[in-house]
């Protein structure tokens, strides 16, 4: 009898032995001594002190007094339950490698606490895929290029100083191109969203990183009819000639009716990188780098100053003969209307002008700007007392009865803006300077736009930089999206479904889109837009007297023919 319980007694010894050295390599302990002898009379000291880090609670077997020996009527159960008990402790203690969320990104919400989800990467580049091409379709009527009203979702993260403010409180304040009776609609047609989730009460109240959408119904200005020439298409650059009108990429109101979205759409262009940039109004070469690394050597010669640009234009009077030099600073006044001036505190710069021919009303001047600065050509002909011919902003007597001349206004910078806009205003004509026609008369800042693209004020920033890419023939960009479940928004499209270069070339596009498709139009209760009928712009509206002639660099000249307007034998209306 005493043997079979020596023999039972060996094995549970063993056991228990082989279960420390497990924990001693699990808790980082070098050494374990193990069981000195098979017939121990007296626990292992080692194992003693290790059982008592293991569970503090734990005595050693040399204090425990008779009674709080475990009995060992069925030995190895007890061993095996004693082992399933300290592992079990083991486990509780040991920390867990993924951290468990709360809803509310790692804090615990409180009842009635509304949770924001973690802002997402946002893609920098300007990408655009078929999907953004198909929104809409092209018709050509009475020598414009229009655009089929669509909808679009305008979208922007909260902004810092929106915390705490309701949705109505930012409508009210900073989005007045509508007035609140529509947002509250919008809302009741589940058109703004928040974090996703389409809005109920505009009282609601926003948090940082809350992710806001506004779809809207969408009707773009027309632009000239004429179509976008590519002069040179070499695998590395893609040279065009843009018309008056049109602008290099979405911006504003323009999405469909910019170079970008063209060549897009008809050409199948993609991957395209913006070297330099024109105003909408100017006409002319424009350059694009096919390749990130062609960009890149281009953009060192921008700063280099290696490539040289000419202009020409027509301003009003006889230009003075021979080399004509200008290198007033320009400061910018306001970025929102793009208005600058001559200014002390503006950038430095310097423009050469040299009259090519007069034709007893007006002078055609050729120009070479040998800087970059914004509208330097068009501040540089005002300060000389010739400005250009159309010019909505610096050909204005906003500016005083000698426009401008001289650099002498007489009025702050507040005031001329205000001057500015009044007197667009006053002729309709608010779209010459791509602003809409509810402006804050304090400053002249865009109503319903001082806090981003909620409204029809263009893209956010991220449509700015005009750098087009994509993979496999398709732009990377979200889609935007229009609202669920709305029939009239599934509208019909001319724009292929694949990235591949199309055959359609501009003459052909044209006849297919002459003239409009009733079935395309969509007209929407909530647009105040399709409530009201905007004659056509006439083509003085279209046009400035300003164009890119030629873009010459160290082994590279592209350049265009003279428009109309700059032959001598053109006769001014």
């Amino acid at each position: 009898m005493s043997g079979r319980l020596n023999t039972l007694f060996i094995s549970q010894w063993f056991k228990r032995s082989h279960f420390l050295r497990h924990q001693c390599e699990r808790l980082g302990v070098s050494e374990y001594s193990g069981p000195v002898s098979h017939t121990p009379r007296t626990r292992s000291p080692d194992a003693a002190d290790l059982r008592q880090a293991m569970d503090p609670k734990e005595e050693s077997a040399t204090e425990r007094t008779p009674e709080q020996e475990p009995m060992v009527r069925d030995g190895a159960q007890q061993i095996c339950a004693g082992k399933r008990k300290s592992e079990d402790h083991v486990d509780q203690e040991r920390p867990r490698r993924g951290k468990k969320r709360k809803a509310g990104g790692g804090k615990q919400l409180q009842p009635g606490e509304r949770y924001v989800p973690p802002p997402q990467k946002r893609n920098h580049e300007v990408s655009f895929s078929q999907e953004h091409f198909a929104e809409t379709s092209y018709y050509f009527e009475g020598g414009l290029r229009k655009v089929y009203p669509y909808y679009f979702d305008f979208k922007t993260y909260c902004k810092g100083r929106w915390v705490g403010k309701t949705l109505l409180e930012v409508f009210s304040s900073e989005f007045r191109a509508e007035p609140l009776d529509y947002y509250r609609e919008a809302v009741r047609d589940g058109r703004i969203r928040l974090n996703e989730v389409a809005v109920d009460d505009l009282n609601i109240k926003l948090k940082n990183n809350d992710f806001m959408r506004n779809t809207v119904h969408r009707h773009e200005p027309p632009v000239t009819g004429r179509p976008l020439e590519i002069l040179v298409d070499n695998g590395e650059v893609v040279v065009v000639d843009k018309p008056a009108s049109l602008p290099v990429h979405p911006c504003g109101r323009y999405r469909h009716n910019t170079v970008i979205f063209i060549l897009g759409k008809e050409k199948g262009l993609c991957g395209l990188h913006t070297v330099h940039r024109l105003d909408r109004l100017t006409s002319g070469v424009l350059l694009f780098a096919r390749t990130l690394e062609v960009s890149k050597k281009l953009d060192q010669m921008v700063r280099d100053r290696k490539l040289e640009k000419e202009y020409v234009c027509r301003v009003e009077g006889e230009f003075p003969d021979g080399e004509v030099v200008c290198e007033e600073p320009i400061l910018v006044v306001s970025f929102k209307v793009g208005l600058c001036r001559v200014h002390p505190k503006g950038k430095d710069c310097r423009t050469v002008f040299q009259k090519l021919s007069y034709n007893g009303r007006s002078s055609v001047v050729r120009c070479l700007p040998l800087t970059g600065r914004t509208h330097q050509i068009r501040v540089h002909l005002q300060f000389l007392g010739f400005p250009i011919i159309n010019d909505p902003i610096y050909g204005s007597f906003a500016w005083g009865p000698n426009r401008g001349k001289g650099g002498l206004v007489g009025i702050n910078d507040d005031e001329l803006l205000e001057a500015l806009i009044e007197e667009h205003r006053s002729k309709e004509s608010l779209g010459l300077l791509d602003i809409p026609e509810v402006v804050s008369k304090k400053s002249g800042q865009e109503a319903g736009t001082g806090g981003d693209a909620l409204v029809n004020d263009g893209l956010p920033a991220l449509a700015e930089s005009g750098n087009a890419k994509c993979e496999g023939g398709a732009y990377k960009l979200p889609v935007e999206s229009a609202v669920a479940g709305n029939s009239e928004l599934n509208m019909p499209s001319e724009a292929t479904t694949d990235g591949a270069q199309t055959e359609k070339s501009g003459s052909k596009y044209e006849e297919s889109c002459k003239t409009a498709d009733a079935t395309k139009v969509v007209r929407d209760h909530l647009c105040g837009e399709c409530k009201i009928v905007r004659p056509d712009p006439t083509e003085k509206e279209l046009v400035m007297y300003l164009h890119a002639l030629r873009y010459k660099g160290p082994d590279f000249e592209y350049s265009t023919q003279l428009p109309d307007w700059a032959k001598e034998e053109w006769v001014q209306d």
